[in-house]
């Protein structure tokens, strides 16, 4: 295993942030052409070039809700099958950081990849962890590297 695991797993969780918004946009968009009504004056026969009377008539537009309704059960489907390969990835992404000699670093890589924080906000975290060490945004990422190009 290599840092690519690391990578997918983030990437991965932004992928299904984007189907969630999708699959929200979706429903509110179902949610507002459920409550549409279509009005559309149609001819009734003509005599001559005249019609003969017109007519209002009132609907749904159903072609429009049956695509959206499909469009919203593919993103549902979409949205589970990569929720079931982020949990494969997080037990390898955890496997990998398990794998890792030194705590510090692990319990960086950790707050990095698996919870999503910036390296300033992990040299936060570290401080609060360890009082007595100084670590900064830079350091954190420099370890980071320094760890990667040695391990490759």
């Amino acid at each position: 295993m290599d840092k690519s695991v690391l990578v997918q797993y983030s990437a991965m969780k932004e992928e299904i942030k984007d189907i969630r918004r999708r699959i929200e946009k979706d429903r509110r968009e179902l949610e507002r052409l459920n409550k549409l009504i279509v009005v559309d004056s149609v001819t009734c026969g003509k005599k001559g070039k005249k019609p003969l009377r017109t007519v209002k008539v009132h609907g749904r537009p159903e072609t429009a809700i049956s695509r959206k309704e499909a469009a919203l059960s593919m993103h549902l489907l979409q949205l589970e099958q990569r929720e079931t390969e982020l949990v494969e990835l997080t037990v390898q992404a955890e496997e990998y950081i398990n794998s890792i000699e030194k705590s510090e670093l692990r319990i960086m890589f950790r707050l990095y990849y698996l919870d999503g924080l910036t390296w300033n906000q992990v040299a936060h975290r570290m401080n609060q962890a360890f009082p007595k060490r100084k670590y900064t945004e830079d350091g954190c990422r420099m370890r980071n590297n320094r760890f990667f190009e040695k391990n490759l």
